[in-house]
């Protein structure tokens, strides 16, 4: 193999793995954890960008697979504990009123 091959397999799984991050973040039902694990992985693979040694590389990667698990099986066990969205993860809902054309609710949030 030859150093140009290793670094496009060494490129292509860091991809794999950033996108694999961010899509189980995804899949956290809380809107804290789901931005905060996105947001660990975007700064993560930011701060280690511009690494070079292939065994500091590899290890990165190795550490990178670890959070992945670790990610899916947490994600799996915040589907359990489900609870109701926050505002700001909530859609435009209900009907413009009044003259500045704002959203009003039609339902009140919070215990039924």
């Amino acid at each position: 193999m030859s150093v140009a091959s290793l670094h496009r397999e060494t490129a292509f799984q860091a991809r794999s793995l950033f996108r694999s991050l961010l899509r189980y973040s995804g899949q956290f039902s809380n809107y804290n954890f789901r931005e905060f694990a996105r947001r660990k992985t975007r700064d993560s693979f930011r701060e280690h960008q511009n690494a070079t040694e292939e065994r500091q590389i590899q290890e990165l990667i190795q550490e990178g697979l670890k959070s992945l698990r670790m990610l899916k099986r947490q994600t799996i066990i915040s589907q359990f504990y489900q609870l109701d969205k926050l505002v700001v993860e909530g859609q435009k809902t209900g009907k413009e009123t009044g003259n500045h054309g704002g959203i009003v609710r039609q339902k009140d949030t919070g215990w039924d």
